[in-house]
């Protein structure tokens, strides 16, 4: 049975009876170099999002005495968040899952308007990858270099080169990795810590996993995380329309394409001179003559490399250009292109992402400073005291969430002639007054004592109520008291 030949391309069987592999082994993608206005941006990105990533640890934020001055800090031992004027406490995590929200909703908007521009210039994966083959182009050179690299047996200079272009993508990686962790932390007496031996373990470990999983993404997975591991190319499709910015091929000014000859000129053919520039510059190794596909992340590099074959026989550029599906057929139709950008699905997605931003914003202005839980008492439900009245106990949880220490007056309401008490309080008949620290969650033992003739049943409907002393702001927490069986 004959082995049929293997596309690595394609990565499968090109033809066949079904009686060789499934798959081919993987083959290493080296695009080639190009110049023009996406590449630019492309740098332009990377080095923007390179530093605000490495830059944001070391901004400071003034939030008064015995607060952290980190701008941008996840304070897991304090259970805090700090976005500059922000501070964010764990019953808060609804914020965080609002602008998830919306940053779901901005990268369909961003689609449905550009296509796969996250992808192309923005996505973590892109940048780094792009970073870890400009260093294997410094160290060996473009793609005619390194591919022949790759096909020479091992030699000491192979060997060597191979072992620089590492250790530099370690260097990167593990700057990632410290990078991440520095949010968690004073960045920098955490920076001095970890390069002199004194941080804990679980710093190591973090930045052990994150750097390792860059270096592995970027330096040897590459296009493979953009076509298996990431879905967001799997769902691509859904979020374009023929009005959507995407990256695509004039097939009707580059068909038929043949090869160019200086005795030929280019009347009855088409522009593509199958140069195959546009492939070799995709970092995905795709061919974007064929159509729309999976595999293309929206780069525009292919544009740039047609662009400048353009230049070299003096044709029109944009043979390859970033524009919608509808653009291109009303120009194979000699008709001026218009770009849609308010449409249906534009207009559904900025409701949506301006609906849950107003939400977010009106409750953070809105969001009281005080809050209150009160946990009843299990064990046991109540007791009944000598003088035959009934008393239950429970756990008020006062959160004070400014830096200044307040004073409370607790009251509870809904049940005559009830009082309460308060494990190293101040209380007098249905009122007890509490102080709380800065910044700080007061936990309080209370007692509630309620006579037996005032109680509806078993179960009475009560009111925790708290009165700030300086402002006078009231906070109310809802709870039952537990009596026996009349």
């Amino acid at each position: 049975m004959s082995t049929p030949k293997i596309d690595p391309t394609l990565k499968k069987p090109a033809s066949g009876d079904g009686g060789g592999p499934l798959y081919a082994e993987t083959v290493m993608i080296h695009p080639r170099t190009v110049k023009g206005i996406f590449r630019t941006w492309k740098w332009a990105a990377m080095a923007v999002l390179l530093a605000i990533y490495h830059i944001g640890p070391f901004l400071r934020w003034d939030r008064g005495p015995g607060a952290p001055n980190q701008a941008i800090l996840a304070d897991m031992a304090g259970r805090r968040g700090y976005f500059f004027f922000l501070e964010i406490w764990p019953q808060e995590v609804y914020y965080i899952t609002g602008l998830l929200f919306i940053a779901a909703i901005s990268l369909f908007f961003m689609s449905s308007l550009a296509g796969r521009v996250w992808c192309g210039f923005l996505c973590f994966q892109t940048v780094y990858t792009d970073l870890f083959m400009f260093v294997e182009r410094l160290v060996v050179g473009d793609r005619a270099k390194r591919m022949a690299m790759d096909r020479a047996p091992w030699s000491a200079d192979k060997l060597a080169k191979k072992v620089v272009i590492n250790l530099v993508w370690l260097v990167i990686a593990l700057s990632c990795g410290v990078g991440f962790t520095l949010y968690f932390g004073d960045a920098p007496t955490m920076l001095v810590d970890i390069f002199t031996g004194n941080e804990s373990s679980a710093v190591y470990s973090a930045i052990g996993v994150v750097g390792g999983a860059c270096f592995l993404l970027a330096g040897y997975a590459r296009e493979q995380v953009c076509l298996y591991m990431c879905p967001y190319s799997r769902f691509q499709s859904a979020m374009f329309d023929e009005h959507s910015l995407i990256v695509t091929y004039q097939d009707w000014r580059g068909e038929p394409r043949k090869p160019a000859r200086k005795t030929e000129t280019f009347d009855n053919r088409g522009h593509c001179i199958d140069c195959k520039m546009c492939v070799t510059a995709c970092p995905t190794g795709i061919d974007i003559r064929d159509g729309i596909q999976m595999a293309c992340i929206g780069c525009a590099l292919c544009i740039d490399a047609c662009n400048t074959m353009m230049d070299k026989f003096k044709l029109p550029r944009d043979l390859i250009v970033w524009d919608s599906i509808s653009n291109v057929a009303a120009h194979a139709k000699g008709e001026p292109g218009k770009v849609r950008l308010i449409r249906p699905r534009t207009i559904v997605y900025t409701v949506l992402i301006t609906l849950v931003g107003s939400l977010i914003v009106g409750s953070l202005a809105s969001r009281a400073t005080t809050e209150v839980k009160v946990i009843h008492e299990r064990s046991p439900l109540y007791v009944q005291m000598s003088d035959g009245s009934i008393r239950n106990g429970y756990v008020v949880k006062v959160s004070n969430m400014v830096r200044e220490d307040r004073g409370y007056e607790l009251e509870v309401q809904g049940i005559e002639g009830a009082s309460l008490s308060v494990i190293g309080g101040e209380a007098s008949g249905a009122k007890a007054h509490l102080t709380i620290a800065p910044d700080a969650i007061g936990t309080f033992n209370v007692f509630v004592n309620a006579p037996v003739n005032k109680l509806s049943g078993n179960r009475t409907s009560l009111v925790f109520a708290l009165r700030e002393d300086k402002e006078g702001h009231v906070t109310r927490a809802d709870s039952l008291f537990a009596a026996p069986e009349k």
